[in-house]
């Protein structure tokens, strides 16, 4: 195998985390079809809509206020209501209660799930955003009047606040609620993933999914190290500024792409590894090139363990230079004694391309052979 080079391989050698559930099917293709190794995790599920009796008893509060101004936040929650409220016999009594209200959508994708159910919409937000939204409504004015809101599984009890302190009723409807996934423990292990610093990458598309996965962190006593892992090492991935907003307030900086997409944030994910996790070398048995977990020289490529692949990285950052045992122990703290660390580096040096790439300095220590 060669050094990638083409679009079908530039995750080759890095391990991505997925939390989502609705769509993880399509991300986690388009991520290993670019080379990406995937831990996938829900750390949520969407409760079946046939299950759902609240959606129907809040639409039929809605059908019966006939409110002045309907707020529609998601293409996906549109169309689960109306699937809700046919599936209930309530279809066209909605379409009719919805077709006789000012519509108000967050963004282009909701716009359309409109327009597709034969309704027109009267204001958009310029970026998508709830509270922008409500900013319209709010300074056209809302006293006495009638609002219906579709959450979209995250509840912003703050924008909803906004519009009956304004004067509004407000009245709401949730067409699709996350619930936490039974009988699997593969959310634990992504959270080992993440603290031991296993994963490059982790994606959010929900902000539901970054609480259900902090609280789940919490309940086994490893929140503090999967926000540090976060915050250091281990790339958080949002795909907007709401599902970002909760890894903020837990002080991890997110990587975020202009467009609120999976598609861009596909492409922002390759653009972020490729700009600062890939590391290129020159030595002297050929160029090196590290990504993710896989070791480049030459036309010879390897996957390296969590323990060599750290000593490597340092001896890397180490630029030829020699690097004591004790330095090596230092930066490589689960590895506890000298003898675990020549034993790692001695599998180090078996799987290496060319063993010649480390070198031993006689009683000082290791570098690279640049």
């Amino acid at each position: 195998m060669t050094e990638p080079s083409t679009a079908a391989e530039q995750l080759t050698g890095f391990r991505i985390g997925v939390t989502s559930d609705r769509r993880a099917e399509d991300l986690i293709g388009a991520l290993e079809r670019r080379g990406a190794e995937v831990l996938h995790a829900p750390a949520l599920q969407i409760a079946p809509v046939a299950e759902d009796h609240d959606l129907i008893a809040d639409t039929e509060a809605i059908l019966a206020a006939r409110p002045d101004t309907v707020v529609v936040t998601t293409a996906y929650g549109m169309r689960r209501w109306t699937e809700g409220a046919d599936a209930a016999g309530l279809g066209e009594d909605l379409l009719d209660v919805l077709g006789g209200s000012r519509i108000f959508v967050r963004g282009p994708k909701a716009r359309g799930a409109v327009r597709a159910a034969g309704l027109d919409d009267t204001g958009i937000a310029d970026d998508e955003r709830t509270s922008s939204v409500v900013d319209m409504l709010v300074a056209e004015g809302v006293t006495g009047r009638t609002v219906a809101v579709q959450l979209h599984g995250y509840t912003d009890g703050e924008q909803l606040e906004r519009l009956r302190a304004a004067g509004a009723r407000v009245l709401t409807v949730e067409p699709y609620r996350w619930v936490k996934p039974e009988g699997t423990t593969r959310l634990p292990r992504l959270i080992d993933a993440v603290c031991s610093r296993q994963l490059d990458v982790v994606t959010f598309t929900s902000a539901p999914a970054v609480d259900a996965l902090l609280s789940s962190a919490a309940e086994l006593g490893r929140q503090d190290a999967l926000v540090a892992a976060l915050r250091t090492g281990v790339v958080a991935a949002a795909v907007g500024p709401v599902t970002a907003a909760p890894l903020e307030a837990a002080g991890i900086t997110p990587i975020v792409p202009e467009r609120y997409r999976m598609g861009a944030l596909i492409r922002l994910v390759c653009d972020h590894l490729a700009r600062y996790h890939v590391e290129e070398l020159a030595t002297a048995v050929g160029t090196l090139r590290l990504r993710g977990r896989a070791l480049f020289l030459g036309d010879a490529v390897v996957s390296l363990a969590p323990a060599p692949l750290a000593l490597l990285r340092a001896l890397v950052a180490a630029d030829g230079a020699v690097l004591s045992r004790t330095q090596l122990l230092a930066q490589v703290p689960e590895l506890t004694s000298e003898r675990a660390l020549d034993m790692t580096m001695s599998r180090l040096r078996q799987v290496l391309p060319d063993p010649r790439l480390v070198a031993t300095v006689t009683k000082r220590g290791y570098r690279l052979n640049v």
